[in-house]
């Protein structure tokens, strides 16, 4: 049985000034089983913000609070001072359209070929007029290297491709904020460094925030400025890569090694 969360706190003593993205005392279960259990992040504008974890830690569940895709129990998901969860939904849904959102292995639609894919959100939720959509569908592709492959149908894909694809689709809207879902999950370490370099080459050149969840060491120090520790759906500890790399946390050092603690395997 769960155990009773602590008081809730005030939010306004816990943001720090101006953060694009602020998670206060957030708390889910499911079923009675605490999934996440007190988190609180903030997140700097134009950052490339990495959460770690191992299976079960709570990552996928806290990426879709972010964007709204779930209601917390308890807590604060603010977005450019608008508190998410409380939000009426006509603000609700102006916070959502400042995301765009690369699910795992590309979630692209099999029925439509890559260009379709692409140009689903910008006939959904704009008046551009098809010579409008047809150019911003090629500036995404040429965006992620893949300028030649509109006309492809998604099965004819590999599967770096497909995910390069799913990264086109999140930007078409011009998305302040950015979230990745496992984007390595799958790939050969040659390919995983392939969707690295477009990360880092989109940060570079977009003006977003971004925030990935993964559980592949090698991709989180390449790709993040700071790099939180979600463990039992709370956060461990949060650092910059190489600060990261010498936190003395046993479990966060045996993350880092591959070796699991003894309490993990008994």
């Amino acid at each position: 049985m769960a155990n009773n969360p602590p008081p809730p706190r005030d939010p306004a003593s816990t943001i720090p000034t101006l953060p694009k993205i602020a998670v206060i005392d957030l708390w889910k279960a499911f079923r009675g089983k605490e999934v996440l259990r007190g988190v609180d992040l903030a997140i700097a504008p134009g950052e490339s913000f990495v959460i770690l974890g191992g299976s079960g830690a709570g990552k996928s569940v806290l990426l879709k609070h972010l964007i709204g895709l779930i209601q917390p129990d308890r807590g604060h998901v603010i977005v450019d001072g608008e508190d998410l969860p409380c939000a009426e939904p006509a603000v609700c849904l102006q916070i959502r359209r400042k995301f765009g959102m690369s699910f795992q292995e590309g979630a692209l639609f099999d029925s439509m070929n890559v260009f379709e894919n692409i140009a689903f959100p910008l006939r959904r939720h704009t008046r551009k007029s098809e010579a409008e959509i047809s150019a911003r569908v090629q500036e995404c592709l040429e965006a992620v290297h893949l300028h030649d492959v509109g006309r492809k149908a998604t099965s004819e894909l590999s599967g770096g491709m497909r995910r390069r694809v799913g990264f086109a689709r999140a930007i078409a809207l011009q998305p302040e904020i950015l979230l990745f879902d496992e984007p390595n999950t799958g790939l050969d370490p040659l390919t995983s460094a392939v969707i690295d370099d477009v990360i880092i080459e989109m940060r570079e050149r977009l003006p977003v925030t971004m925030v990935t969840i993964t559980h592949d060491m090698r991709s989180a120090f390449r790709i993040a400025d700071r790099i939180a520790m979600l463990r039992d759906g709370k956060i461990l500890a949060v650092a910059p890569p190489e600060e990261f790399r010498q936190l003395p946390d046993p479990y966060i050092q045996g993350f880092l090694a591959g070796e699991p603690l003894e309490e993990e395997v008994a």
